[in-house]
C-alpha cells in the first residue's frame, strides 16, 4: 500500500496576522494562504478601488535581484523586450518564452542602478528561478528577495495618499521607480500595478511590512483589497491572470501582446520561440484573445465554450464573471481569428444552454495610468 504524500503547508506572507485581525476570508492561493476578501466584500472591495485606494498584499509574488555586468544582456536573450533601452529605474512589462512561443511567465523587469529587480508571479516563481538559472549560468547571478514582501497601493486616491508620506512622490511617472524610505524603512517604489488605476507598488522589508500596511490604511481614503477584487479590477482592465489567459500554450500573438516585443527585438529575433512569435507577427494566427459580453445576466466563467450562432466551436472562455465597475458579466477568451471584429456576435454556452454574446474591445474599463 502506498499511502499518499502530504500536501505542503500553505505558507504565510508577513502580513498574515493583520489580514486575520483585519476579518479577512483567507483561501489557498499559489502555495499561500491568502485573504480573497474582508468583511465588505468583493463588490464592495472593487467599486472602492476603483472610486478611491485600494492596499493589496502581493507579498506571494516572486521578488529577485539579478545581478552581473552582462546581467541586462542576458536577461535580455530570454525574452522579446528591449531591455537595453531601458534607462535607470524605469521597468518593462515582458515574458519568458519557451522554444515554441509559448508564455513560461509574464514579469516585471525594472533596471535599478547597477542590478535588474524583477518581480514574477507567484505560482511560477521556482520554476522561474530554476529557468533563469539554468539560461543565463555564470553570467548573472540571481538572489530571490525572500526577505522582502510587496504591497500594491491602487487606485486615483493612491498618489495623494502616498504623497503624505514621501515628498515628490505624485510625480513619479508610470512605469518609474524610486527608492524612499516608509516609516524609517528602505523602500523601492514602481509607479505600476494590475488593476488598470494608477498606484504603486511597494517593496518593502519583510519585517517592516505590517507597519507600513497599517501606516497606509490609517489614511481614510484606503481599504484593504482581496484577491477576489484583485481578479475583478484586473479583468474589467483587459490584463492576462498567468495559468488563465496565458501559458506554455499561447504566445504572444495569440495572446494581444505583440506591443511586448521590441522593435529592434522583432528586427532581430534571437529569443526563444523567435521563429514562430515573428512568423505569426508577420502571418496573423488562428485564435486571438478577445473581450466577450454576455448579453444576458448569466456569466461566462472560465472554460465555458463559446460558439457562433450556428453553434459551431469557435473558442472558449479564459477568464470571466461579473464585472462591478460595469455592471454585468464580462469575460476574455480566445476565438477563432475570423471572429473578433467589435460586434460580432457569439454565443456562449452556460450549463448547456447556448446564451447570445458579443466581442468587444478591451478593456472594459479604460486605463487611468499616470502619464505625467
Amino acid at each position: 500500500m502506498t499511502l499518499p504524500v502530504a500536501a505542503a503547508p500553505l505558507k504565510r506572507t508577513p502580513l498574515y496576522a493583520l489580514h486575520r485581525e483585519l476579518g479577512a476570508k483567507m483561501v489557498p492561493f499559489a502555495g499561500y494562504e491568502m485573504p480573497v476578501h474582508y468583511p465588505p466584500g468583493i463588490l464592495s472591495e472593487h467599486l472602492h478601488t476603483r472610486s478611491q485606494a485600494g492596499l493589496f498584499d502581493v507579498s506571494h509574488m516572486g521578488q529577485m535581484r539579478l545581478a552581473g555586468a552582462t546581467s541586462l544582456v542576458s536577461l535580455e536573450a530570454l525574452v522579446p523586450g528591449d531591455l537595453q533601452a531601458l534607462a535607470p529605474m524605469r521597468m518593462r512589462y515582458t515574458l519568458l518564452l519557451n522554444e515554441q512561443g509559448g508564455i513560461l511567465d509574464d514579469l516585471m523587469a525594472t533596471r535599478l542602478e547597477r542590478e535588474l529587480f524583477l518581480v514574477v508571479n507567484a505560482a511560477r516563481k521556482d520554476a522561474d528561478l530554476a529557468h533563469l538559472r539554468d539560461r543565463l549560468g555564470s553570467a548573472a547571478t540571481i538572489e530571490p528577495l525572500e526577505d522582502r514582501a510587496l504591497l500594491a497601493l491602487q487606485g486615483p486616491a493612491a498618489a495623494s495618499v502616498l504623497s503624505r508620506f514621501v515628498n515628490g512622490i505624485a510625480r513619479l511617472g508610470f512605469m518609474t521607480a524610486t527608492e524612499v524610505t516608509l516609516d524609517g524603512r528602505k523602500c523601492l517604489v514602481t509607479r505600476s500595478g494590475y488593476t488598470g488605476e494608477d498606484g504603486f507598488e511597494i517593496s518593502v522589508p519583510a519585517t517592516g511590512a505590517t507597519a507600513v500596511a497599517e501606516m497606509l490604511l490609517a489614511r481614510p481614503e484606503v481599504r484593504p483589497i482581496g484577491l477576489g477584487a484583485r481578479d475583478s479590477l484586473r479583468l474589467e482592465a483587459g490584463l492576462c491572470l498567468y495559468g488563465h489567459d496565458i501559458d506554455e500554450t499561447t504566445t504572444p500573438i495569440e495572446a494581444g501582446l505583440s506591443w511586448t516585443i521590441g522593435k529592434r527585438r522583432g528586427a532581430e529575433g534571437g529569443f526563444p520561440g523567435a521563429a514562430v512569435v515573428l512568423r505569426q507577427l508577420a502571418e496573423g494566427v488562428t485564435r486571438t484573445r478577445v473581450g466577450i459580453r454576455p448579453e444576458e445576466r448569466a456569466p461566462a466563467r472560465e472554460d465555458t465554450p463559446v460558439v457562433d450562432p450556428a453553434g459551431a466551436k469557435l473558442g472558449q472562455v479564459t477568464s470571466g464573471g461579473f464585472g462591478p465597475s460595469i455592471g454585468g458579466p464580462i469575460a476574455m477568451g480566445y476565438v477563432d481569428s475570423r471572429y473578433t471584429a467589435p460586434g460580432t456576435p457569439l454565443a456562449v454556452l452556460v450549463r448547456g444552454s447556448a446564451r447570445p454574446a458579443r466581442v468587444v474591445r478591451l478593456p472594459f474599463v479604460p486605463h487611468r495610468y499616470y502619464r505625467g
